[in-house]
């Protein structure tokens, strides 16, 4: 089997806020379809922890949310986090909320309700722009995961194979593989051990 390459597609740590439930399911389970890493949040106070926590590649903000006000929550965004990526989303468009959002710097503007093929679109284009999961931390996430899952396959060994070999849960697992998560040193180790490599050679791989 090849050796992951750098043409791989990248994948970006996501979180979006929307007061719509059945919208937060669709939404993360597309995204993390395409290998996205994806946060939902319900509320503005969950989106700031989110990203407290771990602050994500791209924000996906409802600017409408009935008692919560989107115009309020990008611009605590713009206060706490000047740089980061902001896609509005909205099913009340209009000429003027388009102009008062992009004043505060966001990428783009999407209608709902729209397509899977508009969205991809415009994660791709803030991707190519503005370089989004390509940090170095970004790199070696991805890197351990592709070295992981292909080690794995070669040995054709399920996630299940792996957990029960390693001492690591299947969900810790898959995320690894997706990039989604860096591993602890003591599950690199244990995944390495079980798989028969040599974690250096992973890091050599990954330009670390």
């Amino acid at each position: 089997m090849p050796a992951p390459t750098d043409e791989s597609p990248i994948t970006l740590s996501i979180v979006a806020l929307d007061d719509d439930e059945d919208f937060r399911q669709y939404i993360r389970s597309v995204l993390e379809a395409d290998g996205h890493d994806v946060r939902v949040c319900a509320t503005p106070e969950e989106l700031f922890a989110a990203c407290e926590q771990r602050l994500p590649d791209c924000v996906l903000l409802d600017i409408k949310m009935g008692r919560h006000s989107g115009d309020e929550v990008l611009n605590q965004i713009r206060q706490r986090w000047a740089k980061l990526c902001v896609i509005v989303v909205t099913g009340y468009p209009s000429l003027d909320s388009m102009r008062q959002t992009f004043k505060q710097d966001v990428f783009d503007y999407l209608a709902k309700p729209f397509s899977l093929a508009e969205l991809r679109r415009v994660l791709q284009q803030a991707t190519e722009r503005l370089g989004l999961g390509r940090r170095p931390e970004d790199r070696l996430r991805r890197e351990l995961g592709r070295h992981i899952r292909v080690a794995r396959t070669e040995k054709g060994w399920t996630l299940k194979d792996l957990s029960e070999s390693s001492g690591v849960s299947v969900s810790q697992l898959s995320s690894i593989e997706r990039g989604a998560h860096l591993p602890s040193l003591e599950s690199l180790l244990a995944i390495a051990t079980a798989l028969g490599a040599k974690p250096s050679e992973w890091f050599v791989a990954a330009g670390v």
